[in-house]
């Protein structure tokens, strides 16, 4: 090849438009069918679709000159040089919106966890309301049971070797009531004082002796009961050994069952001198003069020596 002859199918002579003139109808320049119009010459046109991606190849040889080279793919994982990313080309695809938060997939609103929140709390202050309204209701009904008089359901007897506070009313003002000692007490026939056994309280030691036997009995005649009511009859006593029990009369008329009259002290039997200890009853008086008796009855357990017997208004235990 000579410097003034380069052939007619180097690059730089592949004149797309040879065909027209006659140097190029010489050599053998045809219309365009696919190349650039000579023989032999590079093909640049590549049919759309047969680009591949991603499968990796082994590096292509060097084509000959004037034959196309074929295309060089990338190394598997590694950026393809021909490669352009879809949104960079006409109508590629467009970046996905971020998606909004409290949004679930699909357009759709995610859970309403403030309304949510609201309504536990709502419900558990109308809990707690409905707990305050109850104690408060209950609180009340409580005070009103305890400001109750006791009624039929009150016990009409009771008894007690110690002191204990009293049951009735703070609305009850302390009223100054009778008390009587043995030796002033009206006793049945048979029936007598005596003061060999100590312990008793009253003037000189002296206490009814002789009340075990059927009909024996002592009365005390009231006066002075300010008015109609429930009152606390206390009796002072000695037992020993077995409990006791007596029949009440109140204004000629039993009253409750029997008078407990029990060995509370636990003496031995026939140790009175360690026996002496206090009952109680809630009888109910009339306004002014009443009639109150203990005596042994059928079925009843005398053996006692009574002391003293005293009044107080309202039903108490001391």
């Amino acid at each position: 090849m000579t410097p003034g002859d380069n052939g007619a199918s180097t690059p730089e002579d592949d004149d797309p438009f040879g065909y027209l003139y006659a140097d190029g109808q010489a050599n053998g320049a045809q219309p365009p069918s696919g190349g650039y119009g000579y023989p032999n010459s590079v093909n640049r046109v590549r049919p759309v679709g047969t680009r591949q991606y991603g499968a990796p190849q082994a590096q292509a040889p060097t084509a000959a000159y004037g034959q196309a080279a074929p295309q060089q793919q990338g190394a598997y994982g590694r950026p393809n040089a021909h490669y352009a990313a879809p949104e960079t080309l006409p109508g590629g695809g467009a970046p996905t919106a971020p998606q909004q938060p409290g949004r679930a997939s699909g357009g759709r609103r995610g859970p309403n966890t403030k309304g949510l929140l609201i309504g536990a709390v709502a419900v558990v202050a109308a809990v707690v309301v409905g707990i305050a309204v109850a104690m408060t209701s209950n609180g009340a009904d409580d005070e009103n049971s305890g400001n109750e008089a006791g009624g039929d359901t009150a016990p009409t007897q009771s008894q007690s070797t110690d002191p204990s506070p009293t049951t009735s009313s703070s609305s009850e003002a302390e009223v100054k009531l009778p008390a009587i000692d043995a030796k002033t007490l009206r006793l049945s026939p048979g029936v007598t004082t005596a003061s060999d056994i100590e312990g008793a309280q009253s003037d000189g030691g002296v206490y009814v002796a002789n009340l075990n036997q059927p009909g024996a009995s002592v009365t005390w005649t009231v006066d002075g009961i300010p008015e109609d009511g429930a009152y606390t009859l206390f009796a002072r006593y000695s037992t020993a050994g077995e409990d006791q029990s007596m029949t009440l009369t109140v204004n000629g008329k039993p009253f409750g069952s029997k008078m407990n009259l029990s060995n509370f002290a636990r003496a031995e039997d026939g140790d009175f001198a360690k026996g002496w200890t206090k009952t109680f009853a809630w009888p109910t008086l009339n306004k002014g003069t009443n009639t109150i008796s203990l005596s042994c009855g059928d079925g009843d357990k005398c053996n006692v020596l009574l002391d003293q017997l005293s009044l107080k208004k309202g039903n108490v235990k001391d």
